[in-house]
């Protein structure tokens, strides 16, 4: 029998979803060439209403294009809205996060039998890091590892909390194994993620920076990148020990959501403004050429024109490599949803797009300073321009024309030219 595994949201269900690419493989399912698979593996997110808008629309799909596959719905949607059996009269078997490497026996017992399989398990707060390794990741040159599951944090508009669990983390001896057949497969890159990253170790008397010390030592390993961060845990001991290790690219995915205290303080985030703006500086002088990347929400409850606008100014003070703007989406479930003074639907639609307008221009800025820089280049793939594309170790996409020789080398490139979401440049 052939299967289809969709992944939705973040590098997290990336990972997952290769995790069950490979049980699929080892119990002798083959991977299907086009989307009529006999089985679809749809892989949920859940961080927005939006997110389980596109759930619902794929879980739909697939049933009305294939109404004879097997559909099994895993991830975050499930979990978080495990009583919800709505949400499921569609899929032939449902499995929360607890219950992702039973999806083998998942499926041999559905053929069996013919019935729909429910398996929400809740999380428990003193469950372990999941046992979990891949061989192989989709990219050619680069793979995620997961090291980190949960989150202790309780922002107030998330339900992420509520789908993943506690902090729990991988062992340093799990991570340099899965690391070290990883880079005998070839992969120049690792980047290291998890649900809340900066937490890494506080479950096992480690940390983050153990962790880059411990994947920086594998040989083979040229490259190693975090995903998203919360900012308060980048102390300087641990940016000092991040910039002790050359293999280290200085890309951080510090999460802002907004540039304005009062509003972080409604979002229950653990900063404030200030302390953010001192962590990014830190990170200047720490670090040579480091860019600094973010997620801003704009119209979060409460959200004054005031507050907005702090949130605007700072965001031209921080002058971030890039930006990822969002309005605020009401989540069922979260304290936020039930706070006084929503923002129209229309303000956040203005606010979107006048902080998109900004974060643009600084995108611009940052490209343009990479110009005459002479700077490593990972190249992936053949873009659709006719260029070779890669990434610099601060995360900045260079396309340069070339050949196919250069595809998964870590190439010296002079920056010629900046555009508006890439640079240009010449083999050195």
């Amino acid at each position: 029998m052939t299967f289809n595994i969709v992944t939705l949201g973040c590098k997290v269900n990336q990972y997952e979803s290769q995790l069950m690419y490979e049980y699929m493989c080892e119990a002798g399912f083959a991977p299907a060439e086009d989307s009529k698979a006999d089985i679809t593996i749809i892989n949920s997110c859940t961080v927005t209403s939006t997110s389980d808008s596109k759930n619902r629309k794929v879980i739909n799909r697939t049933r009305r294009e294939n109404p004879d596959a097997i559909i099994v719905l895993t991830g975050c949607m499930p979990q978080a809205f495990a009583t919800d059996l709505n949400l499921f009269r569609e899929c032939d078997i449902v499995l929360g996060n607890v219950a992702r490497a039973d999806v083998v026996p998942a499926i041999k017992e559905y053929m069996l039998k013919g019935t729909q399989i429910i398996n929400i398990a809740p999380h428990d707060n003193h469950e372990k890091f999941e046992t979990m390794r891949v061989n192989k990741f989709m990219e050619r040159t680069r793979a995620f590892v997961k090291i980190e599951d949960g989150c202790n944090r309780f922002c107030s508009y998330c339900i992420i909390p509520y789908a993943r669990g506690r902090v729990r983390s991988k062992s340093l001896d799990d991570l340099k194994a899965e690391v070290t057949v990883l880079a005998q497969q070839g992969y120049k890159e690792i980047v290291l993620v998890g649900i809340n990253l900066s937490a890494y170790g506080s479950d096992i008397n480690s940390s983050l920076a153990d962790a880059v010390e411990c994947v920086c030592s594998v040989n083979g390993v040229e490259r190693v990148r975090l995903s998203s961060l919360e900012p308060e845990l980048m102390t300087e001991d641990v940016l000092t020990r991040f910039a002790a290790q050359r293999k280290f690219c200085p890309h951080f995915h510090l999460s802002l959501q907004s540039g304005c205290t009062e509003t972080l303080k409604r979002m229950n985030r653990h900063y404030t403004a200030d302390e953010y703006a001192h962590i990014v500086s830190d990170i200047r002088r720490i670090f040579d050429n480091p860019s600094i990347t973010t997620d801003i929400m704009v119209g979060f409850a409460g959200e004054s024109e005031e507050e907005f606008n702090s949130s605007l100014d700072f965001s031209d003070f921080i002058g971030f490599a890039k930006v990822h703007v969002f309005s605020y989406s009401r989540r069922k479930g979260t304290v936020a949803d039930k706070m006084p003074d929503q923002v129209d639907a229309k303000i956040k639609n203005i606010r979107s797009k006048l902080m998109i307008e900004h974060t643009d221009a600084k995108r611009k800025e940052f490209l343009s300073a990479q110009v005459g820089r002479v700077e490593e280049v990972l190249f992936e793939i053949k873009n659709r321009k006719g260029y070779f594309e890669g990434y610099t170790k601060n995360y900045t996409p260079v396309y340069v024309d070339a050949d196919e020789s250069v595809i998964g080398r870590i190439v010296p490139v002079k920056i010629t030219e900046a555009y508006g979401d890439y640079c240009v440049g010449v083999i050195v």
